[in-house]
């Protein structure tokens, strides 16, 4: 009786909070998008379009791409790396579990525990209000798939943009013949036979320091790859310097957003990534039917090359828009309200 009195307030608070959040509709969101000057935009065409695969990538290339400050999250210890070495209260152990990290990760090498491979490909693209439609050639006469993307919906102040994804794509009545990147990676081939001789023999710590150090380097595989991609297989940011700790801050031009993830947050879309990539052929990474990727040491999702694109978290959305999205996708306005839940701005129909 406490818990059901309970979750009734939690659902009433909610509810009041919602009463107070000021929506626009989908039509007025649309006609907020982010204004762009496409006649000065001018994209590059990457050197190799279509899927290219990567595998048994090096995985002492990948060291100077981790970001370190993730790994200490992961076993509850806060601070960002490297001070956390040095932190009062918890740098002895900091070092201790630092250390034991780069023994592992020098024995991951070494004695090959773990294959890192990506697919990664470029696609002719047009942004289409809320869309963005991808091209089977240059002649940009026939669709190969449309992807699919949701626009803020909560009023902004200031006259604000309402951003979505799509507003980065040049759309097609500019004339500029834009282009949209896919990618797909993993550093994890091989880790259930490494964790299964762990668990074997009741090593619970290094099952969870392999697993960790996996993540982190499928986050760090992610990393260079993108590098790569601005300056070599896209190669529209050519003479690019960064530093690390650059590179962890984003300060380089273009986004790689995620399908499930603030920016993009309905997983399903990581089907259509699939198709293009043939991920699971490629490389041997397979969605389950959650959409979680496995191995689970992967990142996908999406490169945007435009200048002013810039991470965004869509938020709430309301019935119209995810009428209109279902629409679009061709599913029923239930099963996107199951997929969409946490961003929906309203209490579904039973």
């Amino acid at each position: 009786d406490e818990i059901a009195a309970e979750y009734e307030q939690v659902r009433e608070q909610h509810a009041a909070r919602q009463q107070k959040v000021r929506w626009v509709t989908l039509d007025e969101a649309r006609a907020r998008r982010t204004p762009i000057d496409w006649s000065a935009y001018r994209p590059h065409r990457p050197e190799q379009p279509g899927v290219r695969v990567l595998d048994d990538y090096p995985l002492e290339e990948l060291i100077d791409y981790i970001d370190w400050t993730p790994f200490f999250q992961a076993w509850q210890m806060k601070g960002a790396y490297p001070k956390i070495l040095d932190d009062k209260a918890q740098g002895e152990e900091a070092r201790k579990l630092f250390d034991d990290a780069q023994a592992m990760l020098r024995r991951i090498i070494d004695e090959k525990w773990l294959t890192a491979r990506a697919v990664i490909g470029f696609f002719p693209a047009h942004g289409r209000d809320d869309d963005i439609d991808l091209y089977t050639g240059d002649e940009r006469s026939e669709v190969l798939t449309t992807l699919h993307h949701l626009r803020q919906q909560t009023e902004k102040p200031d006259d604000k943009p309402q951003q979505s994804l799509a507003d980065f794509i040049a759309p097609k009545e500019s004339g500029a013949a834009d282009w949209i990147g896919a990618f797909a990676c993993t550093a994890g081939a091989g880790i259930d036979d490494k964790l299964r001789e762990f668990e074997a023999a009741g090593d619970d710590y290094n099952a969870i320091l392999l697993k960790v150090l996996a993540d982190r380097l499928a986050e760090a595989f992610a990393e260079r790859l993108h590098e790569r991609v601005r300056k070599e297989f896209w190669g529209y940011a050519p003479d690019e310097k960064l530093s690390n700790e650059d590179l962890i801050k984003e300060r380089y031009q273009g986004i790689r957003p995620a399908p499930g993830y603030p920016a993009c947050p309905d997983h399903t879309e990581k089907d259509l990534l699939w198709d293009l990539l043939r991920a699971e052929e490629n490389i041997g990474l397979r969605l389950t039917e959650s959409k979680a990727m496995v191995p689970t040491a992967a990142v996908s999702g999406w490169y945007i090359a435009h200048p002013e694109a810039r991470y965004l978290g869509v938020g709430k959305i309301f019935r119209d828009q995810v009428e209109d999205y279902a629409r679009r996708k061709g599913m029923s306005r239930r099963e996107t309200e199951r997929w969409l839940g946490p961003n929906l701005g309203y209490e579904p129909d039973e």
